[in-house]
């Protein structure tokens, strides 16, 4: 506020407003500068690896992503509803620049997001429970408005990777919103985690508040690559 109103005085522009109007812009300055302070820091912590844009979104015929579907789910009302999205297709076909673009507008509309790569998150609070950590951050990632979880299944889990998932999900249930991306069907998760009543509990948590997209086709980065 101070530096604009620096500037002003150098240009002699101030003179043009009344003072009321004059102090009227100084604010609307400061605000705009806060909120996007406050945007820039919401993606910085939300460590997403791509600068995914919804404006980017690919609609091609061969991806099966239906463009007034996926719209509505970009209207960030599943977040007010706290409801989760699954996103699921083979390897390449842009799981998580959908799941990014969503988080990346999340943060625009002021909600705080966390990307994780599951086994990386997995293997993080695996040691957060040695360290007596484990709480505190459980209680970080519940208070993201919005958690996205990308590469789900690639790897079977033991049985601390069950209850640290169980912890996760059932700490977000009904309270924040989940965005699940994975290679696997869901019809084969059941097995990936591996037992019976844990797999239920997180699946009825999870999948039963859910949208689903389910992408085709070939994978992207080997269109990227053939074009270089």
């Amino acid at each position: 506020m101070a530096h604009h109103h620096q500037q002003h005085l150098q240009g002699h522009q101030h003179d043009q407003w009344t003072n009321d109007e004059y102090l009227a812009m100084l604010i609307d300055h400061e605000w705009e500068d806060r909120q996007q302070r406050k945007t820039d820091r919401l993606i910085k912590n939300a460590a997403m690896r791509q600068k995914a844009s919804l404006a980017e979104v690919d609609y091609h015929h061969s991806r099966k992503l239906d463009k007034n579907a996926f719209e509505r789910i970009a209207s960030l009302e599943f977040i007010n509803k706290r409801e989760n999205i699954i996103i699921t297709g083979p390897s390449g076909v842009g799981k998580s620049y959908l799941s990014q673009a969503l988080g990346h507008q999340a943060c625009l509309m002021d909600h705080r997001v966390y990307y994780h790569v599951t086994a990386r998150l997995f293997a993080r609070l695996k040691l957060a429970k040695v360290d007596g950590t484990y709480l505190k951050e459980l209680n970080k990632l519940g208070k993201a408005a919005l958690l996205i979880l990308d590469d789900f299944g690639l790897q079977a889990l033991d049985n601390l990777a069950r209850e640290i998932l169980l912890d996760v999900i059932d700490d977000r249930f009904d309270q924040q919103s989940t965005i699940v991306c994975s290679q696997i069907p869901v019809s084969s998760w059941y097995d990936i985690i591996g037992e019976g009543t844990i797999a239920d509990a997180v699946l009825d948590r999870l999948v039963n508040t859910s949208h689903r997209i389910d992408l085709n086709g070939e994978s992207l980065r080997k269109g990227l690559l053939k074009n270089q």
